[in-house]
C-alpha cells in the first residue's frame, strides 16, 4: 500500500514540476527561517540554565529612591545584603558576596598578562553556581586569605602545560595570592564572567577593620546572590527585605530623604531581564528575543499557508482522479492518507532542502548575530527535536485540511465534470493569501521601523565632539598616587609634542560607557541635609570639556589661570535636579560632596554620555587632573598609523610592564548599536525570507487562476478587450487582498512598534511613511509576481485560449 501511495505521489509531483519546486522551495525556505531563528532563541534562552541549582539562586537587586522618585537601580548593591539577609531569614540555606576587583596585571615568575574581570568572592560560591573546577577543591578554593582561582584559559597564560595548584602569582605587585583553584572558564551563556576570583576573605581583610562590609548599607558594589531552600515563598521572603534594611538603616537614609527597596531576581532572568548599574555585562532583551521567535513561527507558518493554498487550488484538477478512485471502492480514510503522505513526502524533501540552506548560511548567520554554532548543532537535541517536529507537525497542519477537501468530492458529481466551474474553497484561499500578506507587512514594517530608529540614533547630534578622538586606557599602577600623578602629566606633556597631537586630557568615563561612580549626598553647603541628590559623576582634568566639544552654557570651564582645585560642573540635567533653573542661579556656590567643599564653576549643555536609549542623566564633572582612568587624545587624520607608533613609544616609557589599548572614540560610541543592528539585520533578512514564502505561494496561485479563467480571457479578447483591461481583471482580486491585508496589519503593527520604540528615550516617531511604505512595497512585489502569469495569459492568442480543456 505504501508503495503504491509512494508511486502515485511522485507522478504527481513530477506531472507538475512548477507546483512541486514552488512548494519545497517555499516550504525549505520557511523551515530553515525558522530551525535557525529557534537556534538563536534557544541559545538567549539557555543563560545560566546549566547550575544545577538555578530554580533556588537569586540575585538581591536594590533600587534607590531620592525624595521619593527612583535615581538609580543597582545590580550590585549595598554590601550587608547577605550576611543580614541570612542571619535574618531562615528560608535562605546559603549565600554569596562579590565585587569586582578592577583590571588587574598578574605576574608569575618573567610572565605577565592584563586580566579585566577580576572579583573577590565568599566562599560558598562554588555551591550555589556550577562552574566545575579543573584543579583544586570546589568547597574550600576561596576559604582561605589570599587564595585565588583561575579560568583555565588564564593558568595556561600563565604556565601553559604545567600544573596551576599551589603556585604564587603577584596581582599589581603588591598582593600575593596562592592559587587553590583552577576553574573552567566560564561559558558565554552565562550573566557573569570572571577570568580570577579571589578570596572575598581578603578583601575583608583590605579594607580594614573600620570599613566591615557586613555592616555597610550605603556602600554599592556588590553582587548578593541567595540560595534559597527548598519549598521557599519567594514573593512572601521578598516582601520582608525592605522592611528588614529600613530598620536597620532607615535613619540613616530619612536624613537625606532616600530609601531604598530590595528584591529577588532569578538567576536565570538576570540575561535578557536586566539592565542596572553595574552589571556583569550587556545583557540581551526578552522582548527582541521573544519578537524574533514569533517571526520563525511567522515565516514557516507562511509557508505551510503556502502548501495548504496550492493544494486546494489544485484540487478541482484531481477531482476526477478523486471521483475515479471513490467509484471503485477506495474509502475515504485511505484517500486521507494518501493525500497526508504526499504532505510528508513534500515535507521530508523541504527539510533535506533546507538543510543544505542551513549548511550553506550558517557561517553568515554566525556573523550576523554573533553567535558560534559550529555543524555539531545539526546533530544535538536542540536542533533535531524542532526539527522533527517541525516536519510531522507540518505534515499534519498543512496537510489535513487539502486532505479532507480532497477525499471529500462526491464521485457522481466530479465524473460528470460539474467540479470544474466551482469555487469551492475560493474563501479559505483568499483569506489565508490575506493572512500571508498580513504577516509579511507586519515584519516589514518592523523592519523600517527598526531601521530608522537606528538611524536616527546614529544621526544626531551627540553635544558633544568624539570625531578624530584616540583613547587609550590608563595604567594599571601600583606605586603612590603622587608618583602617578606626575607620571600622567610628563606622559600627557610628551604626546603634546607630537605634531599630529592637538590635545589630550584625562578622565575617569568616557562616552559610550556608563559611569561608574554614582555619588550621592549631594547638596548645596546652605541647603538642608534632606535635600541631598544623587548623580553620575566623571573626574576630569583641565583640557576635557575643550577637547570634548561641550557646550558652556554658563560659567567658566576649569582654569589652571584661576587656580582651581575643588571645583565641579554641573550638566543642565544636573542643573535641575538641584532645583535651579538658570544657570547663574548655582554659579559660584559651594555644594557638600561626600564631606568635602567644591565650588561650581560652569554648566555644560546636555551630552549623550550613552547611546541614545539612555535620557540625559544628572551629571557632575568633578576636577580631579591625576585621575586614573582614560586618556582622550585629538589627533589628525593625516599618518593615524605614524602617530599611533609615536604614542605607542611614548607609553612604553612611562608605563611599562603596561598593556598598550587603544580605540577610537567614534567607534567606541557606535559599537553600543551593535545588537541594536544586529537584530535590525536578522529581522529584516527573515522577513525578505518571509515575503519571498509568500511570493512563492502568490505565483503558484496565479498559475492556477489564470488557467481557470483562460477561457474567460479568450472570449474577451475576441469582444475587443485590450491587453491593460484584462491585466486589470487579473490584477484586481490580488491588489483588494492586499489591501484587506494592509488594513488588518495596520493597527497591529502601529502597536507593536510604538511598543518597542518605548525602551528608547529618545526616538523617531511612529509616523505614516512607516505603513505606506511597506504597503507600496508588498503591492508591487506582488502585482510583478503575479505578473509572470498574468501577462502571458493576457498575451496569449485568443483561439489557442479558447480551445483549452
Amino acid at each position: 500500500m505504501l508503495k503504491n501511495y509512494f508511486k502515485i505521489t511522485w507522478r504527481n509531483l513530477t506531472r507538475h514540476r512548477s507546483y512541486a519546486i514552488i512548494n519545497i522551495l517555499g516550504l525549505a525556505i520557511g523551515i530553515a527561517a525558522c530551525l535557525l531563528i529557534l537556534q538563536y532563541v534557544y541559545y538567549e534562552l539557555s543563560y545560566d540554565q546549566f547550575h544545577t541549582k538555578k530554580d533556588r539562586v537569586y540575585r538581591v537587586i536594590q533600587d534607590r529612591y531620592d525624595n521619593g522618585k527612583l535615581s538609580t537601580q543597582w545590580a550590585a548593591g549595598a554590601f550587608a545584603a547577605g550576611r543580614n539577609f541570612k542571619d535574618a531569614f531562615p528560608e535562605i540555606e546559603d549565600y554569596v558576596s562579590m565585587t569586582g576587583r578592577g583590571a588587574s596585571v598578574i605576574k608569575e615568575g618573567e610572565r605577565i598578562i592584563k586580566l579585566e574581570r577580576t572579583y573577590f568572592a565568599s566562599e560558598s560560591f562554588f555551591r550555589l553556581f556550577s562552574y566545575p573546577l579543573v584543579q583544586g577543591d570546589p568547597q574550600t578554593a576561596l576559604k582561605e586569605l589570599n587564595s585565588a582561582v583561575i579560568s583555565e584559559s588564564s593558568a595556561k597564560k600563565l604556565f601553559g602545560t604545567e600544573k596551576a595548584l599551589g603556585k604564587t602569582i603577584r596581582i599589581n605587585q603588591n598582593n600575593s595570592y596562592t592559587i587553590t583553584g583552577v576553574m573552567k572558564d566560564i561559558p558565554e551563556n552565562s550573566h557573569m564572567t570572571a577570568d580570577v576570583l579571589l578570596s572575598y576573605s581578603t578583601f575583608i581583610k583590605q579594607v580594614g577593620p573600620d570599613n566591615n562590609p557586613d555592616n555597610a548599607w550605603d556602600w554599592d558594589g556588590c553582587f548578593t546572590y541567595v540560595l534559597l531552600k527548598p519549598g521557599t515563598d519567594v514573593k512572601a521572603l521578598e516582601k520582608k527585605l525592605t522592611p528588614l534594611v529600613a530598620q536597620k538603616n532607615g535613619d540613616s537614609w530619612k536624613q537625606f530623604n532616600a530609601s531604598a527597596s530590595f528584591y529577588l531576581q532569578p538567576v536565570t532572568d538576570i540575561h535578557l531581564y536586566s539592565n542596572r548599574m553595574i552589571e556583569f555585562k550587556a545583557n540581551g532583551d526578552g522582548k527582541t528575543v521573544y519578537l524574533l521567535l514569533g517571526i520563525a513561527f511567522f515565516v514557516v507558518i507562511i509557508a505551510w499557508v503556502n502548501y495548504i493554498n496550492l493544494a486546494t487550488a489544485k484540487a478541482v484538477g484531481r477531482a476526477r482522479e478523486v471521483g475515479i478512485r471513490k467509484a471503485i471502492g477506495s474509502q475515504r480514510s485511505q484517500l486521507i492518507f494518501q493525500f497526508l503522505f504526499e504532505s510528508a513526502l513534500l515535507n521530508a524533501i523541504a527539510l533535506f532542502v533546507a538543510l543544505l540552506i542551513i549548511l550553506a548560511v550558517l557561517p553568515a548567520f554566525n556573523r550576523m548575530t554573533g553567535m558560534d554554532l559550529g555543524l555539531g548543532l545539526l546533530a544535538g537535541k536542540n536542533f533535531m527535536l524542532p526539527f522533527f517536529g517541525l516536519f510531522l507537525l507540518g505534515t499534519f497542519l498543512s496537510g489535513i485540511y487539502p486532505a479532507l477537501v480532497l477525499s471529500s468530492f462526491n464521485p457522481i458529481t466530479v465524473l460528470k465534470g460539474t467540479m470544474v466551474s466551482t469555487g469551492r474553497g475560493a474563501l479559505l484561499r483568499k483569506s489565508l493569501v490575506v493572512f500571508q500578506f498580513t504577516a509579511s507587512l507586519f515584519l516589514l514594517i518592523g523592519t523600517l521601523t527598526v531601521s530608522r530608529q537606528i538611524s536616527y540614533m546614529q544621526g544626531q547630534e551627540l553635544g558633544m565632539n568624539i570625531d578624530q578622538t584616540l583613547v587609550v586606557r590608563g595604567p594599571i599602577v601600583t606605586g603612590p598616587d603622587s608618583l602617578f600623578a606626575g607620571k600622567t602629566n610628563a606622559f600627557t606633556n610628551e604626546l603634546l609634542k607630537i605634531p599630529a597631537i592637538s590635545k589630550v586630557a584625562v578622565s575617569s568615563s568616557i562616552p559610550g560607557e556608563p559611569v561608574g561612580w554614582n555619588a550621592g549626598g549631594i547638596r548645596l553647603i546652605s541647603a538642608p541635609e534632606n535635600t541631598q541628590k544623587q548623580f553620575r559623576v566623571i573626574a576630569v582634568d583641565y583640557e576635557y570639556i575643550d577637547l570634548m566639544g561641550l557646550k558652556l552654557i554658563g560659567g567658566r570651564k576649569f582654569s589652571r589661570d584661576f587656580g582651581d582645585k575643588k571645583g565641579v560642573i554641573f550638566n543642565e540635567a544636573g542643573l535641575k535636579l538641584m532645583g535651579f533653573d538658570k544657570p547663574e542661579e548655582i554659579i559660584g556656590k559651594d555644594i557638600f560632596f561626600w564631606g568635602d567643599t567644591l565650588t561650581v564653576h560652569g554648566i555644560v549643555g546636555n551630552f549623550h554620555q550613552q547611546s541614545l536609549r539612555d535620557a540625559f542623566e544628572p551629571l557632575i564633572l568633578r576636577l580631579i587632573p591625576e585621575m586614573r582612568g582614560y586618556y582622550s587624545v585629538k589627533v589628525k587624520a593625516a599618518d593615524v598609523s605614524q602617530t599611533l607608533t609615536a604614542v605607542r613609544k611614548s607609553w612604553d616609557n612611562f608605563f611599562p610592564g603596561n598593556t598598550f589599548e587603544y580605540f577610537f572614540l567614534d567607534e567606541h560610541f557606535n559599537d553600543q548599536y551593535n545588537a541594536d543592528r544586529r537584530f535590525g539585520q536578522v529581522f529584516g533578512i527573515f522577513t525578505c525570507m518571509a515575503i519571498l514564502v509568500a511570493c512563492l505561494g502568490l505565483f503558484g496561485l496565479a498559475s492556477f487562476t489564470t488557467i481557470q479563467k483562460t477561457k474567460e480571457i479568450g472570449i474577451r479578447k475576441v469582444l475587443g478587450a485590450s491587453v491593460p483591461s484584462i491585466l486589470r481583471l487579473l490584477y484586481k482580486e490580488f491588489a483588494v487582498l492586499i489591501v484587506v491585508a494592509f488594513l488588518v496589519a495596520t493597527p497591529v503593527s502601529w502597536y507593536a512598534a510604538s511598543q518597542w520604540l518605548q525602551g528608547y528615550a529618545f526616538r523617531i516617531n511612529v509616523q505614516q511613511g512607516l505603513f505606506l511604505i511597506p504597503f507600496m512595497i508588498m503591492m508591487v512585489v506582488a502585482l510583478l509576481t503575479v505578473s509572470i502569469q498574468t501577462v502571458r495569459a493576457a498575451l496569449a492568442n485568443p483561439v489557442t485560449s479558447l480551445r483549452t480543456e
